[in-house]
């Protein structure tokens, strides 16, 4: 064999292992559910250090929000979040899961003792991952069933309409199943 036929062989062998373990890498990735699909149940540590899950608020419509305090955007949206989950009247939980460490995530708290909304952090990004969060802000809205109704990735204030418009679409589609609405809501 010469060293040219060995080159080319090898080179074929190669290009060949690294397909294949592209292929079972991306095979072993874990799936990201989208909208329509079941969300993931865990949703971080609260203050307490205990682990919270989605189901905590089965019956309720959630929005998910991923938030850092270095991220301008993701500070003037908990306000918004805070208003969102008054006006859900019990029917609406909001869920600010902190990305950063412990530490952080504790003063972060302290300073937002006021807020309503659930805080819970996500220091080892299980929560992170699960939801194929890329950037923040990231914020979901989840049905009563536990189903992801919209994904939203580093949106902006002239998406609110929409974000409330999902919201009472999910609440009237929990009416339609059987379940109480919020007062006011149609």
């Amino acid at each position: 064999m010469t060293l040219s036929q060995w080159s080319e062989r090898f080179l074929l062998r190669s290009t060949a292992l690294a397909a294949a373990l592209f292929l079972a890498m991306a095979a072993n990735a874990a799936h990201v559910p989208g909208v329509g699909e079941a969300a993931p149940s865990f949703i971080g540590y609260g203050l307490d250090g205990k682990k919270v899950s989605l189901e905590t608020y089965a019956g309720k419509v959630v929005v998910i929000s991923f938030w850092a305090t270095w991220c301008p955007p993701c500070r003037m949206e908990l306000p918004v979040l805070e208003r969102i989950q008054i006006a859900g009247k019990g029917q609406i939980q909001v869920v600010a899961i902190n990305t950063e460490d412990r530490d952080v995530f504790r003063h972060a708290a302290k300073i937002l003792k006021d807020l309503t909304i659930k805080l819970t952090n996500d220091e080892s990004e299980k929560a992170f991952s699960a939801r194929g969060v890329k950037g923040l802000p990231h914020l979901l809205v989840i049905g009563k069933d536990m189903r992801i109704i919209s994904v939203r990735e580093g949106y902006g204030s002239g998406e609110l309409g929409d974000v409330a418009a999902e919201l009472n679409a999910a609440l009237r589609a929990g009416l339609a199943e059987g379940t109480a609405s919020a007062p006011g809501t149609p």
